[in-house]
């Protein structure tokens, strides 16, 4: 598992890799060539199934912003947790596929493969330089702490008269 900070977020309006109109004339994908939107890389559809079963908790506690993720059978060098632009989480990895041999017959497949990616808009209060990152047992927890807030101090003025 490596922590990169990347300086570079090629859409700050969108954190989420789903497009429902990829394709449509009038979509912001980048398989459409003629766009409104800034266009970006997109997972392909056997892609997207992968990422969308990553599943993240986003919790608030008093000193820090807690993430858990799921990420069974994974290995902490398979997955990423980068920030961009000092205020952007993302969190990314692969799960490869399994080798098959000619001589096995698979009666199912429900394990996904492929590779999935998570990002989140820090909010102000985040400090993304001491974030730390840990995993175990097939969770991975990602520590966001906060700046601490000074409570406004109360000035007692005596009233004179």
């Amino acid at each position: 598992m490596s922590l990169i900070r990347r300086s570079n977020v090629f859409d700050p309006f969108s954190l989420d890799l789903f497009d429902p109109f990829d394709g449509f004339p009038f979509g912001s994908g980048s398989r459409s060539g003629s766009s409104l939107f800034p266009s970006f890389p997109r997972p392909s559809s056997s892609e997207t199934a992968a990422f969308a079963g990553a599943r993240i908790d986003w919790k608030e506690t008093p000193e820090a912003h807690v993430f858990k993720a799921d990420v069974p059978g994974l290995k902490k060098e398979e997955v990423k947790v980068e920030v961009e632009n000092g205020n952007v989480l993302q969190v990314s990895g692969e799960r490869n596929k399994e080798q098959e041999e000619k001589t096995d017959t698979w009666h199912r497949v429900e394990r996904s493969s492929g590779r999935f990616l998570r990002r989140f808009r820090l909010p102000e209060n985040a400090r993304a330089e001491q974030i730390k990152a840990s995993m175990e047992n097939g969770v991975l927890t990602v520590i966001v702490p906060k700046e601490e807030t000074k409570k406004p101090e109360v000035k007692s003025i005596q009233i004179s008269g």
